[in-house]
């Protein structure tokens, strides 16, 4: 039975904060520039926002066993989550017209280096 209590949700938040150590480390090592982490809206959050000359990704991080259950985990309403919450940070940029975005993954598993899945969803058009 899994552990629900406190116990069990610090294990977790550290976990996520691990994973998404990991996963800025890895991008940052791929060329790009962390400019957030858990960046918090009103509309939901981002987990990293990491921008390359004026390509933007927005990635969500999960920790999972396997890449098909990373993928399978960002379901349609955390798309619209996530869209609403970049539409928000990208409107607060000075250079918003120049800027490309791209909403990607990054799968950290165990015992392998994080996985940056590129387009793991598109974004409103």
């Amino acid at each position: 039975m899994p552990d629900t209590g406190t116990a069990g949700r610090r294990k977790a938040y550290r976990r996520g904060h691990h994973g998404e150590w990991l996963a800025a480390l890895a991008l940052m090592l791929k060329g790009y520039r962390i400019l957030a982490r858990r960046y918090r809206t009103r509309l939901g959050e981002i987990d990293l926002i990491a921008r390359r000359g004026d390509l933007v990704l927005i990635v969500e991080v999960k920790a999972r066993r396997s890449l098909i259950e990373a993928m399978e985990a960002i379901a349609r309403e955390s798309e619209r989550r996530i869209e609403g919450a970049a539409d928000l940070w990208l409107v607060r940029q000075p250079d918003y017209g120049r800027l490309s975005v791209r909403f990607d993954m990054v799968a950290v598993l165990p015992r392998r280096w994080p996985v940056h899945v590129e387009n793991i969803f598109q974004g409103r058009n």
